[in-house]
């Protein structure tokens, strides 16, 4: 017997956008008695709740600035706005497996948005 699973859709989140989401589903969990938290449920939460700096409201402004460089496309800007780069050289490796690489101009103007918000 095989099984095949069909992907019906994709959407980027920030790491905020996901802390939000997984939020419900521990509310939803905890309410749930018989429902139990899969292991791996279990540690994106922690992840979440670690890792998420911005709220997602914020998070989203953020990648909208964002995709308004010419060079930065929808899942660089997602990476961006979960990573929140603060030099040169950690946005440098955020686009290290492009084709392109912004120069010193254009990382300091991606740069001057992501302190608005960091």
């Amino acid at each position: 017997m095989t099984l095949f699973k069909e992907k019906l859709d994709e959407e980027y989140l920030t790491v905020s956008e996901a802390k939000e989401l997984l939020a419900d589903v521990e509310v939803e969990r905890a309410v749930n008695d018989d429902r139990e938290m899969r292991y791996e449920l279990a540690r994106a939460i922690e992840h979440v709740n670690r890792f998420a700096v911005l709220d997602p409201e914020e998070s989203r402004e953020l990648v909208a600035e964002l995709r308004e460089f010419e060079k930065v496309d929808e899942a660089t800007a997602y990476k961006i706005a979960d990573l929140l780069p603060r030099s040169r050289d950690e946005l440098r490796a955020v686009f290290a497996k492009e084709r392109y690489a912004l120069d010193g101009d254009e990382l300091d103007e991606v740069l001057n948005v992501v302190a608005k918000y960091a």
